[in-house]
């Protein structure tokens, strides 16, 4: 072997520390200076705190039916299965990518017959006579190997895109669990409130018959008219409307659950259809600072890491501006007699290095560079959307979810005093100091307050599963994803 051959791997060894392209720096997400959520700040103690959000949220209920649904969704859920198989995806990425790293070897065997012609090798050189015509046999064995040798770190870059690629995926797989668990708790919740309204509807229509049973008595007895009977008919026919409605929302809910749990949508849960009352929490709701809900949130950790990603392709680009050696080898044995083959007169080899550059011609190198520096430039704005958007919709859930509370501890007072209200017309009725159209507008009173009740109970869950989806929440530690066998319970 001559000495350039024996100093190339050493020198290229020297070069292999030169990465091209820049080094990724985690950028400054646009935090207030306090990183403070400026809702918590306005917030009552008493409904939201700065304290961290638990790992699982929804266990804050303390529901045991929703704690084994929103299980089961993080478990069977479609939408996870399939940002999972992403993510198996991309691991087989990256493991390509630092295949790059290993040496390549392609081992051979070939066995051939052949035929020869004298006059040929007379041609160039061999002996004279008559031409003849020969046949002989060719065994050959070998091994090729290549190595390319990362001088600039296209390699390097690459793992390193792909590694953000994975850490994405993850990210995205949190996202997707988050989005489940939300819409789990959502749906049960709805399924919930929907059976309470209907409880207190159907309670409604139980008062509003008596009432209706009173003014037909009054009626008969000679006081008040036949329009007094009908508007209470009219009335107790409004409130028996509403019932329809609730019930079908109540089913559609529940069929939402049975599909967010991987399964058809007939197979409705049992114990989700017992549920008459929605889920409430019993302590301030936590909604930790802005520093941690930017670390927390899947979607802002997904558009850092592909920016990470999308720089590291810059330096890909980068390093195809410049030459890349391989490192070639070959042994091999050849032998015309298969006895020959492993004898020491049937090896040969070959060894050396390939340059290839292209050069000067780079155009279509150098667009490839501009075009990664714009992806990045691209990425490096969807980050900052992504943080601006977690805490917009952060703060827009905290101030609704601060509404609704205040809104159900008002329509809470007023169904009190359109009871009491109707309690007393009731009795006043019943004595003759009252006529028919006051008990009348009393009840139409309590039935709107009851149902403005029930309504906000329903909106504050749903202002509460929201806030918990803004906070990004429930993705830590969520089971392994697993496919449920079909017509399984």
């Amino acid at each position: 072997m001559s000495r350039a051959a024996r100093l190339t791997p050493l020198i290229a060894a020297l070069l292999a520390g030169c990465v091209v392209g820049p080094n990724y720096v985690k950028p400054a997400a646009p935090l207030p200076s306090d990183s403070k959520l400026r809702e918590v700040e306005l917030a009552a103690q008493a409904r939201v705190s700065a304290e961290k959000l638990p790992e699982k949220w929804w266990q804050l209920y303390r529901d045991p039916v929703l704690d084994r649904l929103v299980t089961d969704a993080l478990t069977h859920n479609t939408d996870i299965r399939v940002a999972a198989a992403n993510l198996q995806r991309a691991r087989a990425v990256l493991a390509e990518q630092r295949g790059a790293r290993l040496p390549t070897l392609t081992p051979s065997a070939q066995y051939s017959r052949q035929q020869g012609n004298s006059a040929n090798a007379a041609a160039f050189g061999g002996g004279g006579g008559a031409a003849r015509t020969f046949q002989f046999d060719l065994f050959q064995l070998g091994i090729d190997a290549s190595y390319e040798v990362d001088l600039f770190g296209g390699v390097t870059r690459a793992i390193q895109a792909g590694r953000g690629d994975v850490e994405a995926s993850v990210a995205q797989l949190d996202a997707a669990r988050v989005a489940v668990a939300a819409e789990t708790a959502r749906n049960y919740a709805a399924a919930c409130a929907n059976a309470q309204q209907l409880a207190v509807a159907r309670e409604t229509v139980r008062l509003q018959r008596e009432t209706l049973g009173l003014t037909r008595r009054s009626f008969d007895a000679g006081r008040g008219t036949q329009r007094d009977v009908q508007q209470q008919e009219v009335l107790v026919a409004q409130v028996e409307a509403q019932l329809p409605g609730l019930e079908a929302e109540r089913r559609a809910a529940l069929y939402a659950l049975a599909t967010l749990t991987g399964r058809p949508a007939e197979q409705v849960d049992a114990e989700a259809d017992r549920c008459t009352a929605v889920p409430q929490l019993d302590q301030p709701l936590p909604a930790g600072d802005g520093a941690a809900l930017i670390a927390r949130r899947p979607d802002v950790r997904a558009a850092e890491r592909t920016l990470a990603a999308d720089t590291a392709r810059i330096g890909v680009a980068v390093a195809d501006l410049y030459p890349s050696i391989s490192l070639l080898g070959r042994i091999g044995l050849n032998a015309t007699r298969g006895s020959q083959l492993f004898k020491g007169t049937s090896v040969n080899y070959s060894i050396g290095p390939l340059i290839q550059w292209n050069f000067p011609n780079q155009t279509v190198a150098r667009a490839r560079v501009r075009q990664a520096r714009a992806q990045a430039e691209a990425s490096l704005a969807r980050f900052d959307a992504a943080v601006l958007a977690a805490l917009n919709e952060t703060e827009q859930a905290l101030a609704r979810y601060a509404g609704a509370l205040d809104q159900r501890e008002v329509l809470a007072r007023a169904e009190t005093a359109s009871t009491e209200a109707a309690r007393i017309s009731r009795l006043r009725f019943q004595s003759g100091l009252d006529s028919s159209l006051q008990l009348i507008q009393a009840e139409r009173d309590l039935a709107n307050a009851r149902t403005a009740r029930a309504q906000a109970e329903a909106s504050v869950a749903e202002a509460q599963v929201s806030l918990f989806r803004a906070l990004g929440g429930g993705w830590e530690g969520a089971p392994e994803v697993t496919r449920r066998a079909p017509g399984s319970p």
